[in-house]
């Protein structure tokens, strides 16, 4: 635990990251993984304090950081590092992170944005993200290969219309982004989608999965993953197909 990230080990290769002092509504989870030949970073979370020093990738190996979505507890750090990749579909957003597409001006008011202040004379309404202009884009079927290990692309949207996750189709490892987590499920924001959110979790159902790393929220297995989009859809049941 640093003063301003909790780190939890998961696996030999896999280590958790959250900001603790941020309001819990944007305390995203942050995955890096050591691959091989490149390690992966997946989300960034806010940004408010530097990401970059807390991830123990080895001097010279590449890390590649995958954004699995614009909203801003997932991009927030991602100008701090030189290899960048995201979703095709919002790719030209990154360029400059305008607060419409991240939803930033909603931390501006949020009520306790934060336990304790980064820096003096820190205010949440001067938060801005600064721009991440993405080196790759990735789309349905694109590969993300570390050596050891490859990850199929999945577009996942209905959270947001650019939501991606990463499946180790080999393994079962399975990145979600917030294309499903065992948390509060958000279906209600100007780009949110319940008709496709609910064709995700339709799609989610067979998909499988030995573990998976959400954007909020506990890990879960394939049973919970399936008890989770269930319950989705059984609460938005006649919304849509």
């Amino acid at each position: 635990m640093t003063d301003w990230f909790s780190k939890t080990v998961v696996d030999a290769k896999t280590t958790m990251l959250t900001e603790p002092f941020v309001h819990d509504f944007v305390r995203a989870n942050i995955w890096h993984m050591r691959g091989r030949d490149v390690d992966l970073l997946v989300d960034t979370g806010m940004g408010i304090r530097p990401l970059a020093p807390e991830i123990d990738t080895p001097g010279g190996k590449p890390l590649l950081v995958v954004a699995t979505h614009i909203h801003l507890d997932h991009v927030g750090s991602l100008h701090e590092f030189p290899s960048r990749a995201g979703p095709r579909m919002s790719a030209g957003h990154f360029d400059s992170m305008d607060e419409a597409v991240t939803y930033a001006h909603m931390f501006h008011d949020l009520d306790g944005a934060v336990s304790k202040l980064p820096a003096p004379g820190w205010k949440a309404a001067d938060y801005k993200i600064p721009p991440a202009p993405l080196t790759r884009t990735l789309d349905e079927g694109d590969l993300v290969d570390l050596g050891d290990r490859q990850f199929r692309v999945l577009h996942l949207p209905g959270h947001s219309p650019d939501s991606i996750a990463l499946f180790d189709e080999a393994d079962g490892l399975f990145f979600a982004g917030d294309a499903i987590y065992d948390a509060m499920l958000i279906d209600d924001l100007p780009d949110s989608d319940r008709p496709a959110y609910r064709r995700t979790m339709q799609r989610l159902l067979d998909l499988p999965i030995r573990i998976g790393h959400g954007g909020h929220g506990p890990s879960f297995d394939a049973k919970r993953m399936r008890e989770i989009a269930t319950a989705y859809l059984r609460r938005t049941d006649g919304i849509g197909a």
